[in-house]
């Protein structure tokens, strides 16, 4: 009798597991299919990306007056008659990608949909949220405190030499780059939730190799700040690693709660 529960419940966790490996909207199709599917998709991407950034470049000065605001104090000069115009386009050109990202992320999970398992399928709701949310939090942890603690160090440095008066065009390069790069490394997270979550990476992998993380962080943050101080470098390994570390907490948690 109980070996007769044992083998039903056995047969049960097999048919659930099978269950949820298999993929429910799978369908046969030619490599010319998935090429012509993923042109469509990046046709909308495109059109996507092009109304915001025409959106942007109507409102371009007031985004402008929003990302000087670091720079209190400072005064901008233009050294050549198109440099605004130019800076302009950057800027449009940004701010359309952030307006686009939503619809660019729901478009990804719309062609890898049909080949996702229903174990996979779980975790893209959740981890589309997350990368939404983590790239949000990027940004704004680049404009509120690593940009401004930049610029101060920068002009502390130079206090008693130079005068503050910064190029329009090298300062919107400098902070459009360190605002998008850290808004992309704060993506760390869902990439290690994604591999530990579907069993590609374990965790105690993921915890072992924390010098190697430590090294590869330093070296990533030198790469992305457009600044070669380490005050600018540090900032932004810092919540690199927390990030690393936290999600190695969380999906300790996730793990020890399913088992």
């Amino acid at each position: 009798m109980t070996q007769t529960k044992i083998k039903s419940e056995s047969e049960k966790e097999n048919n659930l597991e099978d269950y949820l490996n298999e993929c429910p909207d799978e369908v046969e199709m030619s490599f010319f299919d998935h090429l012509e599917e993923l042109r469509r998709r990046i046709f909308y991407v495109l059109i996507a990306v092009a109304m915001g950034i025409i959106a942007c470049f109507i409102f371009v000065k007031p985004i402008v007056n929003f990302l000087e605001i670091p720079a209190q104090g400072i005064k901008f000069q233009q050294l050549a008659p198109q440099e605004f115009l130019f800076v302009s386009f950057q800027v449009a050109g940004y701010g359309g990608l952030l307006l686009a990202t939503p619809f660019i992320l729901y478009q990804i999970a719309q062609f890898v949909l049909p080949g996702l398992t229903r174990k996979e399928r779980r975790f893209l709701g959740p981890i589309v949220f997350g990368s939404s949310i983590l790239f949000v939090g990027g940004l704004a942890f680049a404009y509120y405190v690593l940009i401004p603690a930049a610029l101060k160090f920068f002009l502390l440095y130079g206090a008693d030499v130079v005068e503050p008066n910064f190029s329009i065009d090298r300062y919107f390069k400098f902070i459009l780059l360190l605002l998008f790069s850290t808004g992309l490394l704060f993506q760390l997270p869902v990439i290690q939730l994604s591999l530990g979550l579907l069993d590609i990476v374990p965790v105690k992998k993921m915890l072992s190799a924390w010098r190697y993380v430590i090294v590869i962080t330093l070296v990533v943050a030198a790469i992305f700040t457009p600044s070669t101080d380490p005050l600018t470098q540090s900032l932004l390994a810092g919540p690199i690693l927390a990030l690393y570390f936290g999600s190695i907490g969380l999906l300790t948690l996730l793990k020890g709660s399913k088992n």
